[in-house]
Formats: C-alpha cells, structure tokens, sequence
C-alpha cells in the first residue's frame, strides 16, 4: 500500500500489528576502535571522557535471530535516524525495556555518527554522564564485553526459509546489552501482546521528514 495513500485509521492498524525486534551485535574490542576516532575525539577520551565505536546494524544477512534486514530498508531507516544524530537526539538505554519508548530517565548513551562500510552501519556513541551512563563506563572500565541492539518497530514475513524485515520497520534506537550466554535470549522476537507499543514515539517533525523520504523514495 502506497504510504502516502494511508488514512489514520490504516496507520494505527499497521501500528499495531508491529512487534519490537532487537539485533545483538559485538562492539570493538574493549568498546573503542581507535582507527574511528578523530583527534578532537581521541582527547575528549583521554580527558574522561568515553566512546564507543563499532557495527551498529548488518544488512541483507540472516543473524543469529533468522531475520534478514533488506539494504534498502535498513538504508532508509538510517537516513531518517541521521535527523536524530543531527540534532543530538539519537539516545539509548541499558538494557531493552518492554516498550517502544526511550526513557530519558534511563539513557545511557547518544549515538554521535553512523555511516555505511559495506552492509554495516557502523557508528560512534557517547557515553552519557548520567547514572545510567556512569554504569555504563563503569562496566566498560571493568572490561565487560558489551554488545549493542537496535530497537525497532516492524513486521516480519517467512520467505524461502528466511525471515524477511518488512518495508514497515520503524528504527527506535540502539540500546546497551551485556552479551548473554543464549543470545536469543536478546535477539527474540517479542509477542505484540507482552510489548506496550506507543503509537505516537516521534515527534511532528520527524514524522513529517519520514513522509518526505517515503515520497521521495516512491517518486
């Protein structure tokens, strides 16, 4: 269905038939790649401060969760994330909670860049001088492996033995998860009816820039 073409009532169902999805991905050795780093970047590090680099997402692969994340979609969900990044927006939290919201209160993390190597996205991300930021660098500090998983809003379709993201994915975000003994266990697929799933996440303005790319996209 053209997207453009969708009346309220329309877009709250296909809301609603959406469930969360979270991917699970190692960050670099350590949490920091180094080689990512710019000077400026490498002294806010080396005054206290800390970032952490590596891949955030994967494209047009199978992951350890069976799904496989067209190019095309994924690459537009990362052109509308960059107006997060752009206006310092683009947080993150410990932990997956059971909902699609960001909880200030529980932000940890700002991504800072994202860009394409390949079918990666690759990204930097600030660690935020909060208490939930604070225990982030702690764990780092004590060289606890960290793991980073998107946050997403989409459907799912079984397609020759593979499970297919669907053109309604919404991205949310990328949250901090410690890496556990059953990934799955991160990675699965949530039931809609355990997830309290907001209808209104974005404000006026990003949904209007996502409409402009859609359109754009479809002209």
């Amino acid at each position: 269905m053209d997207a453009t073409a969708r009346t309220p009532l329309q877009e709250w169902v296909l809301t609603m038939s959406k469930v969360l999805l979270r991917e699970y991905y190692e960050m670099c050795e350590g949490g920091v790649c180094q080689d990512m780093l710019t000077e400026a970047e490498k002294r806010y590090v080396k005054n206290g401060g800390m970032i952490l680099t590596g891949k955030l997402q994967e494209a047009e692969v199978q992951n350890g969760n069976g799904r496989v994340y067209p190019k095309k979609i994924l690459e537009r969900e990362m052109k509308n994330y960059t107006m997060l990044i752009k206006e310092s927006r683009a947080l993150g939290e410990l932990d997956h909670p059971d909902d699609s919201i960001i909880n200030l209160k529980n932000a940890s993390h700002m991504v800072t860049d994202a860009w394409w190597d390949g079918n990666n996205v690759m990204g930097k991300v600030k660690v935020l001088n909060t208490p939930s930021g604070k225990i982030l660098q702690q764990l780092v500090n004590d060289g606890v492996k960290l793991g980073i998983s998107s946050r997403a809003l989409g459907s799912v379709n079984e397609s020759d033995g593979r499970t297919m993201v669907q053109e309604d994915l919404q991205l949310i975000c990328f949250d901090f998860v410690s890496e556990p003994s059953t990934p799955n266990a991160y990675m699965a697929l949530q039931e809609a009816k355990n997830i309290r799933i907001e209808t209104d996440i974005f404000d006026k303005k990003y949904k209007l820039n996502r409409m402009l790319n859609e359109i754009l996209e479809h002209s």
